[in-house]
């Protein structure tokens, strides 16, 4: 009978250890989209737990969260606030999305014929399915080994002229890597949470690889699994070769590292300036020969922080 008593308390306390294992997975999924006022749908919360849960399981502790008052249920979506607008909200951003969603792979396919891009995805906001009247649209973009550089002045320039007819949203490439640095160096919810979401619209295999590169991210987030495979785009115009075999000897080189220097120095000034972008954020580049991107320190940053706060809020704790 001792024995026995002493097994069920041990298979009790496991039990218990798990149930408080999935409160806090489910909590921290929409603790996570809550920074954003975006409350999730079940499929959602399931997806985007960090740990690997059964829908059924996920379902009945929704259900207990709520009846517990923690969590809110509002027409399909689950939110820590008892606002039943932010899912009216939901709604309208994602029917936004859905109509922005053509025109930005449409614009990638453009994109895509730029000289040494190999692989391009929709990131951002929208590859989230949340677009307002006037949102960005965000590009991450892979290049050829070595030719980052011009790859990225040629596409900059060309928004440039993007800026006379006003449609300079349409086209925020921000995110550059080249086919050496396909492993993304920052490790963290942010960045898992990036990848995982990232939507890829063209690359002959390239954005393939990249996934491959960043199986990382199933640590954070065990049930995004694998995606299948990416849309591809074999086809390069006869203008992207030609441009590119001009290139493909030390004068392109050159041009590369002289094309970095100067985006460098550029930078730095702005930096130093402490310059805001239009949404007042903190402007800042990080980068080198084989990759540029938003400075982890500011937007990702601030983001991981928020984060953490609202974790301690919860009593949760983090991984």
């Amino acid at each position: 009978m001792y024995f026995v008593r002493k097994t069920f308390l041990v298979n009790q306390t496991a039990a218990n250890i798990v149930s408080e294992e999935i409160r806090q997975s489910v909590l921290k999924a929409l603790a996570y989209f809550d920074l954003f006022n975006y409350p999730l749908m079940e499929s959602e919360i399931l997806f985007f737990s960090d740990c690997q849960l059964a829908k059924e399981l996920v379902r009945n502790y929704l259900r207990v969260l709520v009846n517990e008052g923690l969590i809110f249920h509002s027409n399909g979506f689950y939110s820590l606030h008892n606002k039943p607008e932010l899912s009216e909200q939901r709604v309208i951003h994602n029917e936004n999305a859905a109509q922005l969603l053509p025109l930005a792979r449409r614009i990638s396919n453009f994109l895509y014929q730029f000289p040494y891009v190999r692989g391009i995805g929709i990131s951002g906001s929208l590859s989230k399915n949340v677009a307002t009247e006037n949102s960005d649209i965000d590009y991450f973009i892979i290049t050829k080994a070595n030719r980052l550089w011009i790859a990225r002045t040629v596409m900059h320039l060309y928004k440039k002229l993007s800026f006379l007819v006003g449609r300079e949203h349409l086209y925020c490439m921000n995110y550059f890597i080249d086919e050496t640095a396909m492993e993304i160096e920052e490790k963290n919810i942010f960045t898992a949470m990036e990848l995982i979401t990232l939507l890829p619209t063209c690359g002959n295999g390239t954005m393939d690889k990249f996934a491959a590169a960043n199986e990382w991210t199933v640590g954070f987030y065990p049930n995004s699994g694998r995606k299948e495979k990416t849309m591809t785009l074999s086809h390069h115009s006869f203008i992207k070769r030609f441009i590119e075999k001009m290139f493909n000897n030390r004068t392109g080189d050159k041009i590369d590292n002289y094309f970095m220097q100067l985006t460098f120095k550029r930078w730095m000034k702005k930096e130093e300036l402490g310059k805001k972008n239009s949404r007042g954020e903190r402007m800042g580049l990080k980068l080198d020969k084989h990759f540029c991107k938003p400075n982890p320190e500011y937007f990702q940053g601030k983001i991981l922080s928020m984060y953490r706060d609202k974790l301690n809020e919860l009593y949760i704790s983090r991984q």
